[in-house]
């Protein structure tokens, strides 16, 4: 039920304090914490110098954290909603990122640990980062796709044939 008293700009500050909330509870766990962890564990240290792969490493981290920035407000102010799927979009978001491929989010979060991995030069942060690709994989698949088609119906279906889940459309054809 919706408190009448509260006004469309408190709705929108409460709904982008709950996402920003969420957001930062999972880059910090899956992003930031795990990652130190598996580095730690590994012995892995960083660099005593930074050279190209740092340099590249922070470009990549970065271009993936804007992403998933992009995301998470695109989620607030156009879905009205989260990225946690317990507090989720009450609009079917289909601008910003979410133009180009289904699941930019999960991307941005992917290749900002893919860029980790080159700045620290570390192979088992790499297996990581691939590790959280197969895990999101499966849990669009199995979890997500089929809720947002109960949920969205008919417009979920459109977007799906529109946009692809983790490609642009004109990269993998149709």
């Amino acid at each position: 039920m919706v408190n009448p008293r509260v006004t469309s700009a408190e709705s929108v500050i409460l709904i982008l304090v709950r996402a920003v909330t969420y957001a930062t509870l999972f880059i910090g766990f899956v992003l930031v914490f795990v990652p130190a962890r598996i580095l730690a564990t590994a012995g892995v240290h960083a660099p005593d110098e930074i050279g190209a792969a740092q340099a590249a490493g922070v470009v990549v981290t970065a271009s993936g954290a804007v992403v998933a920035l992009s995301c998470v407000l695109t989620f607030a102010f156009v879905g009205k909603g989260t990225p946690a799927p317990f507090d989720p979009p009450r609009r079917l978001v289909i601008r910003g990122p979410y133009r180009l491929v289904r699941n930019p989010m999960y991307l941005g979060a992917g290749i900002s640990l893919a860029g980790a991995a080159i700045f620290f030069e570390s192979w088992i942060l790499a297996g990581y980062a691939l590790l959280f690709f197969i895990i999101t994989h499966a849990f669009v698949r199995l979890y997500e796709e089929p809720t947002l088609r109960r949920t969205f119906g008919k417009d979920y279906e459109a977007y799906c044939s529109r946009v692809g889940r983790w490609l642009p459309r004109g990269i993998v054809g149709r």
